[in-house]
Formats: structure tokens, C-alpha cells, sequence
């Protein structure tokens, strides 16, 4: 089996290469390697990659139309997941353009090879962030998600639609994952707990949004790569008893399914950073600041589905987790 992995230096990427490496799956995978946040992290995680048997790599952005259209004629993939994006609510504020290039064009490039080379199973890389200013919790991949908040959001929801038509065109089976915010060793320095660690650590202030009362599904890494794995093997049947009437990602005729992989049970910002608080023995310096634009104020996965579909629920509490990732913080740089 061969699975092509997108975004391989990445957070998410990067353990899911190694699960399929332990698993004795060849994967090839690609990243650009862009400064979005330090490039020598997404270095080094491909330093623990590059020397075991199964793995390749090759430099190459997802926009890249021609060098896409040469990877899918020179390699015959099994699976594609597609864990590569231009990542991050805010940035989407200053960079829009990063957005459009990655998530859009590169998205349907990936599409294109995925339907010209006739892969089993496409799975993508969303996000919670699609169901933007949504009220009702928790979230539920039959929610309306008509009004995101963020340009981010809004080309992870452009992801979900352009899969869909390609399923609906070619019988190509995607699925896409919706991540409520991942954390765990190896982690993006752009994520809150990541910052929290680094400022606590060293004795300097930290920021907390909407004065800490934004509550998150956090999601420990190795929660979201069991789903992952069992997804892929999975892939979605097209359902002929659907509804024309009330379509859903549940129910459509064509071969794709949604998923949510979130903990299941949010939690208060600042309930998280006493967490943090405790197992680094120090106190943080808060400066509790008003909700930024693109945030929203809670996300809460429900994951039925995924536990019906798959038999999968995340579990890791955030305790364990959190005391994992400071276990990986501290040896990395040597606290």
C-alpha cells in the first residue's frame, strides 16, 4: 500500500506519517516548507522521518499545477490524505492571498490527480472553524455552515464543496475531517496552548482573548490520528435512498462523508491555562484582552457519527495531554 500524504512537516502530517510508517505503509510525502511559523521545526520533523524504510519526500507546493500533474503521472497512490493548507484564523487577515493559492487552487490540483490516476480514497483536512458564527452545540456535520467568519473558514467550506462534486462527477470517494483544535507534541508555535507554554516558561505575559471565556474542543494528537487511520480504510459508498429534498453530508448520493474529530467535552480557556499553570509548577502573567475578529467563542464537536461509522471517540484528557506536550516542549528546547 501507498499512501501519499500532503503536508508531511506538518503537525498533523508528520504523526500520521509515522503511524503509517509503524504500520509498514510505504508514504511519500509532500510539503512546500513555507514560513508560515519556523521552518527548522518542519525540518526536524522530517529529520525523524527521512531514515525509515517506506518514506519519501519531494519539496513541492500543492499549487504548483504542472509539477502536481507530474507527481500523480509518475506515482500510483493507494490513499491520499491531504493534511497541507495554509493554516490559521488571523493570518487569514493579513494574507488572504496564501489562502487562495494553497487551499483553493492547490486543493482542486490535488482533486484533479486524485481523479486522473483513480485513487481509492481522498481524505482532506478541514476544519471547525467552518461552522463560524453557528450557536447551536455541539456541532454537527448536518449543521447549515452558510456563514463563516474567516477567510480560513470559508476555503475549508470551498474544500468540502469542490470534494463533493468530484465525487458526485467521477465517483472519486473523499472524505474530509473536521479538526477541533489539535495539540500534542511536535505542535504549530501558532496555536494558544504552544504560545501559553513559551511565555509561562520564560516569565513573560500572555494574551487571552474574549478575557479567557472562549471555551475549545481540544483535541490531543493522537485522538485525531486514530481517526484518521480508521477513516481512510473507510472509504464512504454512495447511498441511493438519498434525499434530493434535504440533502446532508450524511445522506448525499454521492461517495463522501463528513466527519468531526474533537474531544467531545470543550473547555473554558481559562480552566486550560490553569492546567498549564500546574504542570509547569509557575503562574501566568494574563492580559485578558476582547475577542479578535475571525474567533469565535466556542466549539463543541459532536462525534456520534464517527463513533457509529468507524467505533472511534477521542479520549485523551486534557491533564494527560498537556502534560505530554511539555514533556516534548522542554526536551526540545532544552529547557
Amino acid at each position: 500500500m501507498k499512501v501519499l500524504v500532503t503536508g508531511v512537516a506538518g503537525f498533523i502530517g508528520y504523526h500520521f506519517a509515522q503511524r503509517l510508517l509503524t504500520e509498514e505503509i510505504q508514504v511519500y510525502g509532500i510539503d512546500n516548507l513555507n514560513d508560515y511559523y519556523e521552518v527548522n521545526l518542519k525540518q526536524d520533523r522530517l529529520a525523524q522521518l527521512h531514515p525509515q524504510a517506506g518514506f519519501t519526500f519531494q519539496l513541492l507546493d500543492l499549487a504548483d499545477r504542472d509539477r502536481m500533474l507530474q507527481l500523480f503521472q509518475a506515482h500510483k497512490f493507494d490513499y491520499v490524505v491531504n493534511l497541507a493548507a495554509q493554516a490559521g484564523v488571523r493570518y487569514s487577515l493579513q494574507n488572504p492571498f496564501a489562502y487562495v493559492d494553497t487551499n483553493l487552487s492547490g486543493f482542486v490540483n490535488l482533486l484533479e490527480g486524485c481523479r486522473q490516476s483513480q485513487v481509492k480514497h481522498l481524505v482532506f483536512a478541514s476544519s471547525s472553524s467552518v461552522y463560524g458564527a453557528n450557536t447551536k452545540v455541539p456541532f454537527a456535520t448536518t449543521d447549515n455552515v452558510d456563514h463563516p467568519i474567516s477567510l480560513y473558514a470559508a476555503s475549508k467550506k470551498a474544500n468540502e464543496l469542490t470534494a463533493h462534486v468530484y465525487s458526485h462527477l467521477y465517483q472519486l470517494p473523499t472524505t474530509g475531517l473536521r479538526f477541533f483544535t489539535v495539540y500534542g507534541p511536535w505542535g504549530r508555535p501558532d496555536m494558544a496552548y504552544f504560545k501559553f507554554v513559551k511565555a509561562i516558561e520564560s516569565g513573560k505575559p500572555i494574551d487571552v482573548y474574549n478575557f479567557g471565556k472562549m471555551k475549545r474542543d481540544f483535541t490531543y494528537i493522537d485522538d485525531v490520528i486514530e481517526g484518521v487511520i480508521r477513516v481512510m480504510h473507510q472509504p464512504p459508498q454512495a447511498k441511493s435512498n438519498a434525499s434530493a429534498n434535504s440533502p446532508d453530508a450524511a445522506k448525499t448520493i454521492a461517495p463522501y462523508k463528513l466527519y468531526n474529530i474533537g474531544n467531545n467535552s470543550p473547555v473554558e480557556l481559562l480552566t486550560f491555562i490553569e492546567v498549564i499553570e500546574k504542570a509547569l509548577g509557575k503562574t501566568a502573567k494574563k492580559n485578558l484582552l476582547p475577542m479578535q475578529p475571525g474567533d469565535v467563542p466556542c466549539t463543541y464537536a459532536d462525534v456520534d457519527d464517527l463513533t457509529r461509522d468507524v467505533g472511534f471517540k477521542p479520549t485523551t484528557p486534557i491533564e494527560q495531554g498537556l502534560h505530554r506536550f511539555i514533556q516534548w516542549y522542554r526536551a526540545y528546547y532544552k529547557q
